[in-house]
């Protein structure tokens, strides 16, 4: 009988041995035994020696995604192992009891590539981005029912990148209800209405906990401006540290309608929030227009390059809403500025905010590099699970 297997060209084996999950199609010299997407395969280098399992995709350029570069079975149980080891190393946060909100796991970064997981209470949000975790999601929920008995697991595969390992996009009740009265976390002191079937992502922005409160201790008796505020996380935050004035800029008017619900929820005052929908870009020019000014300006837009072929394009638009802010920032104003692209490097997000300062004729310094939150954990060995780059910077 001939195996599933995947033998790799020479030298291809260099990047398996350095525990990068991700075999690309170009690395592949020949596939053995006709396995079907999602099915796992030995990883042979040239010399027929096996290094690893993995899932194979025979759609994807990412052609075999490593599940183990040990002699373990991929089953049940070593899914379970994983599942279970992912969800412990979140205990410290969870004892912290800062939120109610974690997301327990984080893809390859956590050794069960293509699989994320958010907690919001009981409920559990789940989505399958590749073909392996789509072949072993029965186990998967399963797995997830046996050791959280949550009220509710809803799936989120609604993504493009499906299409890219061969998978329609999916999204459905799995098993139990979503609360009756709306899904409602906590996370530092305030409360979050949750949309986990119509939000973006799995509902809400987990990743940027610890920024939104980082923004909290800036905004005290400051003007703000918070740019692609989608349902309010920096707006709140900066509303509760005791802003002069927010205002809240977003194209989506569900997100907005979502951000007044919020405002309401936490019992913020009103009079100090400003709601506008429209076009950032345009938005932004029409307040430098007005001669408007702030004291703090949070930038926090959409993926502008979810893969590095899309950066220059990125690059020119993050330069544009950059500039547009420094100039609307007040002398010692505070600029909070994100890239979640994962094409769009630190550096490279460092340098676009320079060539916009210069641009705006300002000296900006850094003050604090940010990134994601602890429960989105980066492998060292695969660098693309560092995708938030913040900066902190002075005018």
């Amino acid at each position: 009988m001939i195996e599933k297997a995947i033998q790799l060209k020479k030298g291809r084996q260099k990047s398996v041995l350095a525990r990068h999950p991700w075999i690309f199609a170009s690395a592949v010299e020949r596939v053995d035994g006709n396995p079907g997407s999602g099915e796992t395969v030995l990883i042979f280098d040239e010399h027929r020696k096996s290094i690893a399992k993995a899932a194979y995709s025979p759609n994807s350029q990412i052609r075999a995604r490593v599940w183990t570069t040990s002699d373990e079975t991929v089953d049940r149980k070593f899914l379970e192992k994983r599942i279970r080891d992912s969800i412990n190393r979140r205990d410290s946060l969870r004892q912290e009891g800062k939120t109610t909100a974690l997301r327990l796991i984080y893809g390859e970064a956590d050794g069960l590539p293509g699989l994320v997981m958010d907690q919001y209470n009981k409920t559990i949000v789940m989505q399958i981005l590749s073909a392996g975790a789509e072949f072993q999601r029965n186990d998967i929920i399963g797995i997830l029912k046996d050791l959280l008995n949550p009220d509710c697991i809803y799936e989120r595969s609604d993504v493009e990148v499906r299409g890219l390992e061969g998978l329609s996009v999916r999204e459905e009740l799995v098993t139990g209800n979503l609360p009756e009265n709306g899904l409602v976390i906590e996370e530092n002191g305030i409360k979050y209405q949750i949309d986990v079937a119509g939000g973006q992502k799995t509902g809400f922005y987990i990743d940027q906990r610890d920024n939104r409160q980082k923004v909290s201790g800036l905004a005290h008796g400051k003007d703000v401006l918070n740019c692609f505020c989608y349902t309010g996380g920096f707006t709140l935050n900066a509303l509760a540290g005791g802003a002069k004035s927010v205002l809240s800029v977003d194209s989506s008017a569900p997100a907005l309608q979502q951000l007044k619900q919020n405002i309401a929820l936490n019992d913020l005052e009103d009079e100090r929030s400003e709601i506008i929908e429209g076009d950032v870009f345009k938005l932004l020019r029409l307040f430098r227009d007005q001669a408007r000014s702030f004291d703090v300006i949070v930038l926090d837009p959409p993926k502008f390059a979810p893969t590095i072929s899309q950066a220059e394009k990125a690059s020119r638009a993050y330069k544009d809403i950059n500039l547009l802010a420094i100039k609307l920032l007040r002398p010692g104003g505070i600029l909070v500025t994100f890239s979640c692209s994962g094409g769009i490097t630190r550096d490279l997000f460092q340098k676009i905010v320079a060539g916009a300062a210069l641009d705006a004729g300002a000296d900006l310094r850094i003050l604090e590099q940010l990134s994601q939150s602890a429960d989105h954990p980066v492998l060292l060995s695969f660098p693309e699970s560092f995708y938030l780059k913040g900066l902190i910077c002075k005018k």
